[in-house]
């Protein structure tokens, strides 16, 4: 029989029982509309946490400090280096982070694949004030390649010389705006104190609106014209060492491989440095999220398992059912590959429609879920939509489904090519 008799063969013998095989299918769909589920959860999530990452920072850049190994467990006091520097670094009394400086910079930038080395400085505002309104404390982010996921208005010129920022939703109603379209294009000001203890405003234009966000910090992002600014006015009055010396700095690189990204890491420590990407300080939420939708993919997987048997049951009877039938088959000159081919695409024909009919009813059914949520308990997470169903992953289980299927049904199919066509023709 040509391939094409073949698949016809199976699907009609394949409805012969209709109850028998709807039974199946049944059992086949469930499997299917679990794993659909599972698989568009896991999207829908990934899609979110990749959108919140890049509001966060650039992929293709290190946070780079330096390798601080005075407190290594039985390396004693390390001998004093008039040379290192450190600052204040916070948390406990008197605690200190060793400081970076302009060879720092260098040293950094030197490493191969570093295409470029911006310091970080650490920036502390006292408050943000539009027009008279309440004054609200502010913490203030460089652009560094982040990608903020906007409600209104436009991104920030990292190039101008007009000093921007990009305003947390939370603010807008605090400061007086009765809207995030109002408070695109409005000149806020921003108080920062010098080392003297004189207070400076700082004039900066809000162009956009940053949504609400799962990873944000509920800061400000700033642009070059505007950080400059507010550094400047920090410094003022400080001693002309300390606008020199920074925490950390930011190191991009370009787009790389794994390996690559490593060698970057391997140089960095050799020369004393400790690099981190975003994945680095963030991917953790990846690995739980992926770890439980694993788990849920599992069961999925459990529950197909279990229907494979339900085909096996199903082909075995239809098998001993069609005794005769086999052997007119093989009498009149089919071949056994042909007849475990049969056998084999009717099981595969079910388990095509089996995950067929459960992906379909999860897409549609996850797709309404998912924008009752998006509209109803999740819109404060704005572009969450907690289900999200990619053909690939579709495809993917329906191809899943079919093999397993495929695998059910080679027992029967090889119990019924191997049947000799005279016993067969005997057979009551």
């Amino acid at each position: 029989m040509k391939p094409l008799e073949i698949l016809k063969t199976a699907m009609t013998n394949s409805l012969r029982s209709k109850l028998r095989t709807f039974l199946t299918i049944l059992a086949i769909f469930v499997g299917a509309f679990t794993l659909t589920i599972t698989n568009g959860l896991g999207t829908g999530i990934s899609n979110y946490i990749d959108s919140q990452i890049a509001a966060v920072g650039s992929n293709n850049s290190f946070t780079v400090g330096k390798t601080d190994t005075s407190g290594n467990p039985g390396s004693g006091p390390k001998k004093y280096d008039a040379s290192t520097r450190v600052l204040a670094a916070g948390g406990r009394p008197g605690s200190t982070q060793l400081a970076l400086g302009q060879s720092d910079l260098n040293a950094i930038g030197a490493i191969p694949g570093i295409t470029g080395v911006t310091p970080v400085t650490r920036l502390n505002p006292d408050y943000i004030q539009w027009k008279g309104h309440d004054k609200y404390q502010l913490t203030v982010s460089p652009l560094a390649g982040a990608q903020p996921q906007l409600a209104a208005g436009t991104g920030l010129d990292d190039s101008g010389t007009q000093p921007q920022l990009i305003l947390p939703a939370s603010y807008v109603a605090p400061l007086g705006f009765a809207d995030n379209n109002q408070a695109v294009g409005q000149d806020t000001t921003i108080g920062i104190t010098d080392a003297t203890g004189t207070r400076h405003p700082i004039t900066a234009r809000i162009t956009g609106v940053e949504q609400s966000a799962l990873l944000g910090g509920g800061g400000a992002f700033i642009n070059k014209a505007l950080s400059t600014a507010l550094a400047d006015a920090q410094g003022t009055g400080a001693p002309a060492a300390t606008k020199t010396a920074w925490a950390n700095a930011t190191a991009t690189f370009a787009p790389s491989s794994a390996a690559q990204i490593n060698d970057m890491k391997a140089g960095l420590a050799a020369a004393g440095y400790t690099a981190q990407t975003l994945d680095d300080r963030i991917g953790t939420v990846k690995t739980v999220i992926n770890g439980i939708i694993g788990v849920l993919d599992a069961f999925a997987v459990i529950a197909l398992v279990a229907a494979g048997f339900g085909i096996v049951n199903t082909l075995l009877m239809s098998v001993q059912e069609r005794t005769r039938e086999i052997g007119l088959m093989k009498a009149m000159g089919m071949g056994s590959g042909s007849v475990f081919a049969l056998f084999s695409t009717e099981a595969a024909f079910i388990g095509f429609l089996g995950s067929a009919i459960g992906s379909a009813a999860a897409i549609g059914l996850g797709t309404a879920v998912s924008g009752a949520l998006a509209r109803g308990p999740l819109s404060d997470l704005a572009g969450l939509h907690i289900l999200a169903f990619a053909p690939v992953p579709v495809a993917s289980v329906i191809l899943l489904v079919m093999a397993i299927a495929f695998v059910a049904g080679t027992l029967p199919a090889w119990r019924a090519a191997r049947q000799n066509p005279i016993d067969s023709l005997r057979y009551e």
